[in-house]
């Protein structure tokens, strides 16, 4: 199992993946709102959606665990 990460720290604004879809390397999985910007998390890897540890409106920081691929 691998976790995609935060790289910023920030609010959840949008979560693009539902439990049980197939990710790419590559693909956006979350965005955040950091700075009046908006910051897309991408995939590192690829693999099945098993977990969403966040939500809309949830502040997060630098390296939060945000999705586990299984």
């Amino acid at each position: 199992m691998a976790a995609i990460e935060a790289h910023i720290s920030g609010v959840v604004w949008r979560v693009d993946c539902a439990i049980g879809d197939e990710i790419s390397e590559g693909d956006t999985v979350v965005v955040l709102e950091s700075m009046k910007m908006e910051m897309p998390v991408e995939a590192d890897s690829g693999g099945t959606v098993r977990e969403i540890l966040c939500a809309v409106g949830d502040k997060v920081n630098e390296g939060d665990p945000l999705i586990v691929l299984g």
